[in-house]
Parts: structure tokens; sequence; C-alpha cells
């Protein structure tokens, strides 16, 4: 059985909803999980997705900011909305396959919009990363803490890890997305699963990798100064599923586009 994943900060999904048809005109995703979706569930374009293929639909919204949202074709047995962000803002779903999803049964995904932390790198003088530091300590030892156990996490995570996961390691040292502080709590989050970075076990850390590129620059392709904020994790039992790796760069390219563009992981059980 083949099983494709794709995660992506659509920043709105109402005025973002002719990307998302021209995307799936492309790819066809059987799961798709959304990131700053920014609407109050009630104002959820449901009809537009289900005509588009998701017969099942799980959101988490909020009025104007963040939101997440998981969009499948295959039959979803449960959700959770785990409370890792202190603020209560809509920034996780998780759903479990239900028995008709076949080989893919039983496997819970979650999907994460990590806050982005403001400008400045201390939490002494910055509540908005301070507030960010203190969402990963829950991904590890809060009352939601998550189980790495044939499980698949995904979304824009905010943290660009590794040196290649950025145009400029120097550049971005005291950048908040890439500081040293954010980085080892990122780690920790990962080794706490323990969590395989999936993107990066078919992709080599050597290669620099993006997901994201600034609205400030005026041609970003020609600069590409980029960063890899949007992550796929795999739990160690799906080591083996582990078939493929794609990042729709062209998305970014879009008219009136998302920042982020998709990533997609690739399974075969």
């Amino acid at each position: 059985m083949r099983l494709t994943i794709t995660s992506w900060n659509i920043n709105s999904v109402r005025i973002r909803l002719p990307l998302l048809r021209q995307y799936l005109a492309l790819h066809q995703p059987d799961i798709l999980c959304l990131q700053e979706t920014k609407c109050r569930d009630a104002e959820f374009p449901m009809n537009d997705i289900r005509a588009l293929g998701f017969d099942y639909v799980e959101i988490n919204g909020q009025k104007g900011y963040h939101g997440v949202a998981v969009l499948s074709k295959l039959p979803i047995a449960s959700i959770d909305k785990g409370q890792f962000c202190r603020h209560g803002h809509a920034r996780h779903i998780a759903i479990k396959l239900a028995p008709e999803a076949g080989a893919a049964a039983g496997l819970t995904i979650h999907n994460f919009y990590v806050p982005a932390g403001g400008d400045v790198a201390d939490p002494l003088v910055n509540p908005k990363f301070e507030h960010k530091l203190d969402f990963l300590d829950s991904m590890m030892d809060g009352p939601a803490r998550l189980v790495a156990e044939r499980a698949v996490l995904v979304g824009d995570l905010n943290i660009a890890p590794l040196e290649t996961d950025v145009w400029s390691h120097k550049a971005l040292l005291s950048v908040v997305s890439h500081t040293p502080i954010e980085v080892d709590r990122f780690g920790r989050v990962q080794a706490a699963g323990p969590w395989i970075d999936a993107m990066r076990e078919k992709i080599v850390p050597a290669e620099k990798l993006f997901t994201w590129w600034s609205y400030r620059s005026p041609d970003w392709a020609a600069a590409n100064k980029g960063r890899r904020l949007d992550h796929i994790w795999l739990s160690e039992d799906l080591r083996g599923a582990l078939d493929g790796i794609s990042v729709c760069k062209e998305a970014r390219g879009w008219d009136k586009p998302s920042d982020h563009v998709p990533v997609t992981v690739d399974l075969r059980f």
C-alpha cells in the first residue's frame, strides 16, 4: 500500500483556495495537512475542500490567526487537539486512521504549527520567543506529550535546525528560527520521540534544503535566501516504510503564493 502525506502552511485557506486547487491538479496526496488556515471552524470552506476529493476533514480553527486542518481520503477513527499551547491557540490537531484504511490503519498523524517567536531571540525580553520555547517544552513534557509509535509528525515547526537548512548559517545565527537555543530545543523534542527526520533521510544533510522564502525579497528565486521551516518526522517503527520525499518549490512562484511550499512524504506498507 502506498500512502502520501503532504504538509503545507497555506497562509489562509480561504484566500489561497485557488492555489490549493492548482496544487491538487498536479499532485494527489492521500492526506493533506494545512497550517495557518486563519479562520474559525464555521468559516472553513468545507464544501470546496470535499469537492476536491477529501471526504474526511478535521479542523482546529481560530479567528484570523493560526489554525490547522487535516484533509484525508482515508477514513479517520479519532481526532485529538493537544494542549501544547498555554495561550489556547489552534496550533495542533492529530488524527488516527480507521481500520478501513487498510495497511495504514492505526497510523497517527500529528499536524503542528509551532509559534514563530517574534524578532528578538531572548525569552527574558520577548514574550513571543518565551512562548515558543515553552511550546517546544510542552511537546516533550506536557500533559499531551507526544508518543512516537506508528506516528507521523508534520507541520510548520518554525525552526531550521541544520546549517544547510538556511541560506547562511553565519548570518542567521542570531535570527529567530536558527538560533542555538531553538535548535537545541528542536533536537531535544526530536530525540524525545525518538523521531526520524524523514526529509534528511532522503536528502543528504550536506545539501541545501529550503521550504520557506520571505515575501520581503523582490526576487525570491534569484536571491534564494530560504529556510527549512517545514518538517516531516516519522516514528522509528516507520523507518522501513519511508519511500520518498518531495518539496514543491515551484508553488512559491505561483500567483499570490504562501511563503511556504508543500512538502510530501511517500510511505509504502
